[in-house]
């Protein structure tokens, strides 16, 4: 017998079971959404292991299960001030326990997370090499990333994602990732050969853009509309409209928005934390969302270097719920954090706040913000060809993208099999009929579809 204990947010899925008979009602939701919900795999007798339990596992089967960890809400008033002390203590324990002496490899954006990993990489001396992509004939999303790594002195590489990159690297894609994600989001497959002569360990930023933020409602919001909100967020263009075709082809009984919104609604209320809409809402998407959709694509940097993420780390989760709400929202705890650690971060624009820093970001609302929208605007339309701003632009588009694409969704044997061509010849028209954004996710999750078949059926 082995005892196996899962962390509060896995960074990795742990399978049990056999792969023997498709789970149709699983990949319609995986369909919707862009990942499997909670324990769904492709198969029924393979489940992916709960978060936060410790299991008794013998012969590839589950003996007893039992959390360890429940999601709440326990808030201890203190002043900001000594929260921001608490985390900067934590935050630099936890990468310092993580990455010890070893060379870091740092993705590096615009945002706050990963800056607020240079600045305790920064504070802890250790060895960096940091990078940053940007996509080819798009905007350049490298300068915000440049310049934090020269305030911080880390070497710094800036690489462009070039058009069709995923063509001849997607069956690897596939194997590495087991296509629990669809394929237009890990563009970091497309620099997969480089990363291990970058350094010895990745130090990644994942997830602290949700448990250092609210969740944008009230707190008061109602359980019926908390689920709304859900609904929301995680169904994707066109995704309710590709499993509700893949559903009826199936001859699945019952509606498909009636069964999801039935596991999402059950699966909010085992949470239970009435007191915080926002702190129930980052609880669900902490449980369901990070280890099934955030965490899939790890497996990319971890197919070439070990991977340490400090905003996973258990720690880190329970003191986000000991942290009252109104200090979590506006990314307070992270802003004020770099302002007292490395005030020249702070002073970088924040990407998402452009033109202003971590200063004067308060000021983007008009009138203050008006001279560079207008500014910003003027010069995206005087641009002499459209930017690429998706993933899915640099591998869908264009002939030779397009050769590729069609090759998948209508020349393997294993896919028609698996899923109904007209259901494919429906959608993927749907998406060249000048429908592109809205039915890119549907495309692309057939095109993962496609690959999953190759590989399994």
């Amino acid at each position: 017998m082995e005892v196996f204990k899962t962390n509060i947010i896995p960074s990795k899925p742990s399978f049990i079971g056999e792969k023997k008979t498709l789970d149709y009602k699983a990949i319609c939701v995986f369909a919707a959404t862009g990942f499997f919900l909670d324990e769904d795999a492709y198969f029924k007798e393979q489940k992916v292991l709960k978060p936060a339990h410790e299991f008794q596992i013998e012969s590839n089967s589950i003996l007893s299960s039992k959390p360890y960890f429940q999601w709440h809400y326990s808030p201890i008033e203190r002043p900001l001030s000594q929260i921001v002390s608490e985390f900067a203590v934590l935050f630099e324990t936890i990468i310092k326990e993580q990455v010890g002496n070893q060379k870091v490899i740092l993705p590096l954006s615009g945002g706050l997370d990963s800056r607020t990993q240079a600045a305790a990489l920064h504070y802890l001396r250790n060895e960096v090499q940091s990078y940053s992509y940007a996509f080819e004939g798009g905007h350049d999303e490298t300068y915000y990333s440049k310049k934090i790594a020269q305030a911080c002195g880390f070497s710094f590489t800036a690489w462009k994602v070039p058009q069709g990159y995923l063509w001849n690297k997607i069956e690897q894609l596939a194997k590495t990732n087991g296509c629990y994600s669809e394929f237009t989001h890990a563009r970091q497959m497309a620099f997969v050969d480089q990363y291990a002569q970058m350094g010895d360990v990745f130090s990644l930023g994942h997830w602290g853009d949700v448990l250092f933020d609210d969740m944008g409602v009230s707190d008061s919001l109602s359980f019926n509309e908390q689920v709304e909100i859900l609904l929301k967020k995680i169904v994707k263009k066109g995704g309710i409209e590709l499993a509700e075709s893949l559903w009826k082809s199936w001859g699945i009984e019952g509606d498909f928005k009636t069964y999801l919104k039935e596991r999402i609604s059950q699966l909010l209320l085992n949470i239970g934390i009435p007191e915080s809409a926002n702190a129930q809402i980052r609880a669900f998407k902490s449980l369901y969302w990070a280890p099934r959709w955030t965490s899939t694509n790890l497996s990319v940097f971890e197919s070439q270097r070990p991977i340490s993420l400090p905003y996973y780390d258990n720690r880190m989760c329970e003191f986000i719920c000991s942290v009252p709400e109104k200090y979590l929202a506006g990314r307070q705890i992270q802003i004020e954090y770099l302002k007292m650690r490395m005030p020249a971060l702070a002073k970088i624009t924040w990407q998402d706040h452009r033109p202003f820093n971590l200063y004067h970001y308060h000021w983007n609302r008009r009138p203050w913000n008006l001279p560079y929208k207008i500014f910003d605007k003027m010069k995206r339309v005087l641009a002499s060809k459209s930017l690429i701003q998706r993933n899915w632009e640099l591998q869908f588009l264009g002939s030779e993208n397009e050769e590729e694409l069609q090759k998948w969704l209508f020349q393997n044997p294993h896919f028609s099999k698996f899923i109904a061509p007209e259901v494919v010849s429906d959608f993927y028209a749907k998406f060249t009929d000048d429908n592109q954004v809205y039915y890119s996710h549907s495309v692309s999750t057939l095109l993962t579809l496609s690959l999953f078949a190759k590989e399994n059926l």
